[in-house]
């Protein structure tokens, strides 16, 4: 079968999914919806109902600000439309269990949310090792995910509240949330603080979050814009080892270089020393085209959407409101 589909946003991530379903076999994008005209080898349209109502389009992908997405979501499953939606999908929990409504109302339609850092090779890599279940289990999560904005930031949908439904948190940090989920699947205690210290938005520039499960697990998370240099580390430490991910290979490059640092067994004090490590080093970033081809995989199968689905976007929605009401 041959997958048409409609673009509903032809910002960053609209362009990115445009390449992404056209590097697919028997994919092709027939409509982007834009309120700019937008020129290329696809229709245009202002118009997000000429893709709803085009029966020769049967996948949406949703690349538009938080505050729309929810609607475009339920329009597009109601319409018999398999969806993919950038993250997140709604700006709370409760938008969430609309489209899982609708999921239920449409239940041949796909449902899948881009959280594309689950597609990353360190972290598909890090999963493996931690599941092999050498290192025993997880004690504790580390996360640093910052970056630096300048002023033409205040121009951006992101920068109001009203459209993002939060700050830094919403836009970057979830990436770091869901990774903590994936990893250790619920955390059920939170203290955290949020602050708007230095640009002095209605959305916060940094968060500082404990989280702590029922089995003790705990994860530090920092999301933070006032990181003047980009940063992204993920820290693992388990009962026999440690696994740590410094850098990320993104589009922009602004993160480094993606490398793994992984201990298959602690040493001891007092010779605790860092030279008993593997390191290994990514250079291939391909999880934006990973999690597409995985979406039209279970389109074709006829599978559940295994990861990055309606449940995992609840939880990790659900962990943002906690810090929120604690910080």
């Amino acid at each position: 079968m041959h997958h048409k589909a409609g673009i509903l946003g032809f910002g960053k991530m609209g362009r990115i999914r445009k390449d992404n379903i056209n590097s697919i076999r028997d994919c092709s994008v027939k409509y982007v919806c834009d309120s700019v005209p937008q020129e290329g080898n696809f229709k245009f349209t202002k118009e997000p109902n000429e893709i709803f109502n085009d029966d020769d389009v049967d996948i949406v992908f949703v690349c538009t600000p938080n505050y729309l997405n929810k609607d475009l979501i339920i329009r597009g499953l109601d319409s018999g439309k398999h969806v993919f939606c950038e993250k997140p999908p709604g700006v709370n929990s409760a938008q969430i269990l609309e489209i899982i409504g609708a999921e239920k109302r449409n239940p041949g339609c796909k449902f899948m949310v881009g959280f594309n850092h689950r597609q990353h090779q360190s972290i598909i890599e890090a999963k493996r090792l931690v599941d092999s279940g050498k290192y025993g289990k997880i004690l504790w999560l580390r996360g640093r995910y910052g970056k630096s904005v300048d002023k033409d930031f205040f121009n951006t949908w992101r920068a109001k509240k009203a459209y993002a439904g939060g700050g830094i948190l919403m836009d970057q940090g979830i990436h770091m949330l869901d990774l903590f989920l994936m990893f250790c699947d619920s955390f059920e205690e939170v203290k955290a603080v949020c602050s708007d210290l230095y640009w002095h938005l209605d959305i916060e520039d940094n968060v500082f979050a404990i989280l702590k499960n029922s089995r003790g697990q705990v994860a530090s998370l920092h999301s933070t814009m006032t990181q003047w240099r980009h940063i992204f580390s993920f820290e693992m430490f388990m009962e026999r080892g440690y696994i740590v991910i410094n850098g990320l290979l993104t589009p922009s490059g602004t993160y480094g270089k993606e490398e793994m640092s992984v201990a298959e067994n602690r040493t001891e004090a007092p010779e605790a020393v860092w030279t008993k490590e593997e390191r290994f080093a990514f250079s291939i970033d391909n999880s934006f085209e990973e999690e597409v081809r995985t979406f039209i995989q279970c389109i074709d199968t006829n599978a559940p959407v295994a990861t990055a689905n309606s449940a995992d976007s609840l939880k990790v929605m659900r962990l943002i409101e906690k810090i929120y009401q604690s910080g």
